[in-house]
């Protein structure tokens, strides 16, 4: 540790840290454009130009390492002249359109501004103007509005991994740009917004429908993956107007999604259902909440009295509080069909159990891995926040591997080379190996041959201090997902890794968590082959499920399906008997559980959309008119105390009955677009405005 002195402050640091980070500590204020703690040091700005004894000019705080009896002034004549002056610079090309920049009220340009600018411009020649570049549907370009500080050029490089924006041209000349003209691709594009001091890059979705000031900030909980990424809600009215990260460096850091992002675009979707509606006579009418409950229970109990083929399917994208009722609810009417597993459809492992979906590691410890083995995934896409992760493991020294049925484009270097034997067939011949190395007897494999390369990933699994497995979502959706699960499993636990069967729904880990699962009765796919009586459906579509037709033949032909939805769609309008409206997640307060198993919850933003209701509030009532026992609920939070302390299930996977596959059946995986994934994202028109919407565009390598 080394002590320095910084306006008469003395503080202690470690030797080499740099001269901001340790004001910052301190809460000592240097102005910065350029500096961003996530990133690399550029020093390009100057703005953060302050006076060091001994130097014969300012230095720039930023990298500037601190050194034993440093003595440094940030407010001293010397510094503040220095500070003065390059704002003056930064000024002279910079456009006087505040009042209609998007930027405007939250920029860090207009804040120094007002603290090192002059109210006059001792420059009178014209202003440079540069041209817009188009980068696609998230992203609104106004460039000319750029100070070149590069931070989207760094987070480019250094966080998403792509080299998408960059400066060509010297001097007043220069530009960011894509040099070629195309669209931003990275599923981590938004983080630019955030990290533009100015308004050069603002939010396209955004862009001229609020004011700043006029938002109204809450904080909340990412609602489409499992990392549980924290995020603020901005509220104008009942609207929500934009997303943005909210700082916890535990889970996602101060990034996020573009997913996470921009889909709350699907909240104000024209296709909201914002009134009960009943379908009498082949006709639907708009009803009040007590005639359309009445109308559901009267059905739901007509059939009851004959037959229990009722399935109840919910989306694991609900919360905690609204699964637990459902499931309640429905074993309270004697009801076992229940089920969240929409894309899966491999169910044989459920002879031994049900396995809670879980990231075993920490995120920090992803970050640790020596090696990591990605089986079915195309984890960029899938769960872009757990991907950085992995992504500085690798940047750190550490191996990454695939096992996958297409050559996906990762955005760090992978240690193997694609292989068209089929997913199993691969991992067969990495269990092989294994099983070699270690000796181990696995008389099902006998058939199997591992190639040199197959050989060469288990040895650096085996050599790897800290290692993982990780399935993702085509491995659980293939449909021997349960060999799949057998032979990951059979490599974790000769390697000493950990296996990982990765959540991708928000609250996936939720639902295991309260038992919203057929323990006794029919699977979600067994379910829509056909013979149900009856749906209860909570906060799904046909597109959620990995056959899609069969669903909707599914729901057809039953008697009687009450959705409890969010949107109105004509294909609901088709099968559907009951529409009632739901709130978003937005709309409501609720729990999600996240692959951690950490329970998060969060309050409502905005009120329900017309005269939709919180879904756990709808269940009550239903509960209560079925007459079934222990639905008094006033509060959410007197549902989540019933489930707090559930523990998640586990199965050893080494020990599932299977054996390998005849063929190779990669082919009849469903494949889902990180854009298709639920309800909201869908109708999110800026997401499927981009590539990443149709699977078919959906970046390959």
């Amino acid at each position: 540790m080394v002590k320095v002195e910084i306006n008469g402050q003395v503080i202690e640091a470690h030797e080499g840290d740099m001269l901001i980070d340790v004001a910052d500590d301190a809460q000592i204020a240097i102005p910065r454009f350029c500096y961003h703690k996530k990133l690399s040091i550029a020093a390009n700005c100057r703005m953060c130009l302050v006076e060091v004894e001994g130097a014969w000019k300012p230095l720039p705080a930023c990298a500037t390492p601190v050194t034993d009896g440093m003595k440094v002034h940030t407010k001293s004549a010397k510094a503040i002249a220095a500070q003065k002056s390059v704002m003056e610079f930064l000024l002279i090309n910079h456009p006087l359109d505040c009042p209609i920049c998007d930027q405007g009220g939250e920029c860090e340009l207009q804040d120094v501004a007002m603290d090192y600018g002059d109210d006059v411009s001792r420059y009178s020649e014209s202003k440079r103007v540069v041209s817009d570049r188009e980068a696609g549907s998230l992203i609104k370009t106004d460039m000319t509005r750029c100070i070149h500080c590069t931070r989207c050029v760094r987070f480019g490089q250094e966080v998403a991994g792509m080299m998408e924006l960059g400066a060509t041209g010297r001097s007043e000349w220069m530009e960011i740009g894509t040099y070629i003209e195309k669209s931003i691709t990275s599923e981590m594009s938004g983080n630019m917004i955030d990290l533009c001091p100015v308004g050069a890059l603002t939010s396209k979705p955004f862009r001229y429908t609020a004011r700043s000031w006029e938002l109204k900030a809450h904080k909340s909980i990412a609602a489409h993956d499992s990392m549980g990424s924290h995020i603020t809600i901005h509220a104008k009215g009942q609207d929500v107007k934009r997303v943005v990260p909210r700082e916890n460096e535990a889970i996602n850091e101060v990034w996020l999604s573009d997913r996470d992002r921009f889909a709350y675009e699907g909240i104000n979707s024209e296709s909201r259902l914002t009134q009960p509606m009943i379908k009498k006579n082949g006709t639907w009418q708009v009803t009040d909440w007590e005639t359309a409950l009445a109308f559901a229970v009267s059905g739901l109990q007509n059939i009851l009295k004959t037959s229990k083929d009722m399935g109840v399917l919910a989306s694991a994208n609900s919360t905690v509080e609204e699964l637990h009722l459902l499931q309640k609810l429905a074993r309270g009417l004697g009801v076992e069909n229940i089920d969240h597993r929409h894309r899966q459809v491999d169910f044989s492992a459920d002879e031994h159990g049900f396995n809670t979906p879980a990231l075993k590691h920490d995120l920090a410890a992803v970050e640790k891995l020596n090696a990591v083995l990605l089986v079915g995934s195309y984890l960029r896409k899938e769960l872009p926040i757990l991907n950085h992760r992995v992504r500085k493991a690798v940047q750190a020294g550490g191996k990454a591997f695939v096992v996958n049925p297409l050559d996906f484009a990762f955005n760090y270097k992978i240690s193997n080379q694609h292989n068209d034997s089929g997913m199993v067939f691969e991992l067969a011949g990495i269990a092989k190996a294994a099983c070699e190395l270690k000796e181990l007897d696995q008389a099902w494999l006998n058939s199997i041959t591992a190639s040199e390369e197959q050989k060469q990933i288990a040895q650096s699994l085996l050599d790897a201090a800290n290692s993982s497995v990780m399935l993702g979502q085509i491995a659980q959706g293939h449909e021997d997902f349960a060999v799949i699960q057998k032979l990951a499993s059979i490599i974790a636990e000769a390697m000493g890794s950990e296996i990982n069967v990765l959540p991708l729904a928000a609250n996936e880990v939720g639902a295991h968590l309260v038992n919203f699962l057929p323990k006794s009765g029919k699977n979600s796919s067994q379910m829509i082959a056909g013979g149900m009586k009856a749906f209860i459906n909570l906060n799904i579509e046909p597109e959620d499920f990995a056959n899609d037709s069969a669903a909707i033949s599914a729901m057809n032909e039953a008697d009687f399906v009450v959705n409890l939805t969010a949107f109105d769609s004509k294909t609901q309008r088709e099968f559907a008997d009951v529409m009632l409206p739901i709130a978003t997640f937005a709309e409501t307060a609720g729990t999600f559980v996240n692959a951690n198993g950490l329970k998060q919850s969060f309050k409502m933003s905005v009120e329900p959309k017309g005269d939709s209701k919180a879904a756990w509030k709808v269940l009550r009532v239903l509960g209560n008119m079925f007459d079934v026992e222990g639905f008094e609920y006033t509060h959410s939070n007197e549902v989540l105390s019933e489930v707090l302390d559930n523990v998640a299930s586990q199965v050893n996977l080494s020990d599932l009955d299977c054996k390998l596959p005849s063929k190779n059946n990669d082919t009849t995986v469903k494949i889902v677009s990180p854009y298709q994934v639920d309800a909201i994202v869908r109708r999110s028109p800026s997401l499927q405005a981009t590539p990443d919407a149709n699977i078919e565009t959906m970046g390959r390598g």
